[in-house]
């Protein structure tokens, strides 16, 4: 009898073995799923699933009917992908990569106001155009964003942004206090919030009431001074309405980390927007980030083994960690 727990990592046919599990590499059997065949294959006798790749529908065709799996860990701060009905419906527990990608992603958001608020995207187009254009820009100090999202990463967002002077308010399942932020509302109330935004800051989870928010009636609240920040999911923005409200100024330039599609075809006309910026889903992705995520995983396996509450345990109904 094999006396270690068994872990099975899925992850993509491409990619190295996940650094940072080697603390528990004595007393864990590690294996490495990067196809159906091995997945349904080792799925059956595997104690602990760590998902780094997130084939869903691969995943749902290759689950056991009888499933020893006692835990399923997410590398993502999203579950989305992963919820497929005979994972939500059994009694696996489920954990996420939350807090792991905080930082990167609220340095992103900064990096994005400022992309704004220094003209940025003008300066490189002037650069390659050998043009000597001089222009006045704007200060953030005193700006006003909306952070669509007020968990944990909506937090860090708001302290690194109230840290350069601006007002951060936030939109989450019910109205209250919440510091950094200045102010958290609750998500009815987004309609009245926008018209007073300069910056619109999406880090939601996609849920089924968060899928296809963002459409063109929501976009034409927006001010047309006001740009938009989507480090969120992407089917939480409706991208042709998205594009329509650019094109017709109804607001001024957008910063897209997620996307609807991904990656985006290469005939969109998002590519050309002279007042857009887009990134192929790496907000949080710094230097270092796949051993911080191995590191994580040992120190909540750590825990498991102890038999003590582990942390990040999504709610698997409404795909996210419940807390602030």
């Amino acid at each position: 009898m094999n006396e270690k727990t068994r872990i099975l990592v899925l992850t993509a046919p491409d990619e190295a073995d996940l650094p940072g599990l080697e603390p528990i590499a004595e007393r864990a059997e590690i294996r490495y799923a990067r196809d159906e065949a091995a997945l349904e294959r080792y799925l059956p006798e595997t104690d602990v699933l760590l998902v780094t790749d997130f084939r869903t529908e691969m995943l749902e065709r290759a689950w056991p009917e009888k499933n020893p799996i006692r835990w399923v860990h997410a590398t993502s701060a999203g579950v989305d992908r992963l919820m497929f009905p005979a994972l939500v419906a059994s009694e696996i527990q489920v954990t996420n990569a939350r807090g792991v990608f905080n930082r990167g992603i609220a340095e992103y958001v900064l990096g994005a106001v400022l992309l704004f608020a220094k003209d940025t995207l003008s300066n490189l187009r002037y650069q390659r155009e050998h043009r000597w254009v001089h222009r006045e820009t704007e200060l953030i100090r005193g700006k006003r964003a909306l952070i669509v999202g007020a968990g944990a990463i909506g937090a860090e967002v708001a302290g690194v942004l109230k840290a350069m002077g601006m007002t951060v308010h936030g939109t989450a399942r019910s109205e209250r206090d919440h510091p950094p932020f200045d102010h958290v509302y609750a998500n009815d109330q987004l309609p009245e919030l926008l018209p007073k935004a300069d910056y619109v800051v999406v880090t939601a989870p996609l849920t089924p009431d968060t899928e296809g928010l963002f459409d063109r009636k929501l976009f034409q609240r927006m001010k047309p001074e006001a740009r938009f920040i989507n480090v969120g999911r992407g089917p939480i923005v409706k991208t042709e309405d998205l594009l329509a409200a650019l094109q017709a100024g109804e607001i001024a330039g957008a910063v897209l980390d997620v996307l609807e599609e991904e990656p985006l075809p290469e005939d969109h006309p998002l590519w050309d927007l002279p007042n857009v910026m887009l990134s192929a889903h790496m907000a949080g992705d710094f230097i270092g980030w796949r051993r911080a995520l191995g590191e994580q995983f040992v120190a909540n396996f750590e825990r498991w083994e102890k038999g003590e509450t582990l942390t990040n345990l999504v709610d698997k109904r409404r795909g996210f960690v419940p807390g602030k």
